[in-house]
């Protein structure tokens, strides 16, 4: 089973970092964005260089499920964890969510997910990594890769959807008009006399970078042409079977590095959480 001590061994194996030159040549993306994700699919399946026939036997071997940007999760591992890929192109930027509130975790009863990903596997509740990508809007060379777990970056769902209750209860609460039902925070019809204009409700999400918000335990060195960071609490470490091949690997590789920390909780910054830093240049 593929997990993400898995995708960091192979990002440290296969160093690549002109994206859209790499699969355009391959015929499988047209953007920095497409490529990203396609270079993700590869970091967790080790499917580079594979031919494609062989690679998209691969990639189905290790993904249930494999989706769009209208749904997250961007892709599931089977029987593992979610994935949710963003791109950016400087290191200040936000992450745009849009209609979807930030993931502690991902349930397979939101209403926000597909019916493709609920049916993918048996599966209730998946832990998801978010994985960023700052690319260099004018040579579309990949600078900086992150990844970081929803326990460690998000609050709790109950945060979010508390304010997305509130502000659609209070719109309910509005004399004289007709609202209805939707995927969105609402829908409120006949807004005007003669009940022909409408307003769609929707909530536009967004989350500081995780480079921003885990500033006090890594700073990137912005003198190397590419840099990973990778957080993964103490808990979640301790699950996976195959640490020591990255423990090993970080004996070999004196770019490569494992660094205990301590993280805010993002229920309680009052408590802090162990975890494990990763952190690589070239």
């Amino acid at each position: 089973m593929a997990n993400i001590i898995n995708a960091i061994i192979n990002l440290v194996n296969n160093p690549i970092n002109h994206l859209t030159e790499y699969y355009q040549g391959r015929n499988r993306a047209n953007n920095a964005g497409d490529a990203l994700e396609e270079y993700v699919k590869d970091m967790f399946s080790n499917t580079f260089e594979m031919a494609e026939d062989e690679r998209l036997e691969r990639i189905s071997e290790v993904f249930s499920y494999l989706g769009n940007n209208s749904n997250p999760p961007d892709a599931m591992l089977k029987n593992g964890d979610a994935i949710e890929v963003k791109k950016i192109e400087s290191f200040g930027s936000a992450l745009a969510l849009n209609s979807s509130y930030p993931k502690h975790t991902i349930k397979s009863k939101s209403s926000m997910i597909s019916k493709a990903c609920k049916e993918a596997e048996t599966w209730t509740e998946k832990d998801i990594i978010y994985v960023i990508g700052i690319v260099d809007k004018h040579s579309n060379n990949l600078l900086h890769l992150c990844m970081v777990y929803g326990l460690d970056y998000c609050a709790s769902e109950e945060c979010y959807s508390r304010i997305k209750s509130t502000i659609k209860n209070g719109v309910e609460d509005i004399q004289g008009i007709e609202f209805t039902e939707s995927k969105e925070l609402g829908h409120i019809n006949k807004v005007d006399p003669l009940g022909i204009t409408y307003m769609r409700i929707r909530g536009m999400w967004g989350i500081c970078n995780p480079l921003k918000v885990f500033d006090y335990i890594y700073k990137r060195d912005t003198t190397k042409n590419f840099s990973f960071m990778c957080l993964i609490n103490c808990d979640k470490w301790n699950s996976f079977n195959n640490c020591q091949e990255l423990v090993d690997l970080s004996n070999l590789v004196d770019t490569l590095q494992i660094d205990d920390v301590k993280v805010k909780n993002p229920d309680n910054p009052a408590q802090l959480i162990n975890a494990k830093l990763i952190t690589y240049y070239r």
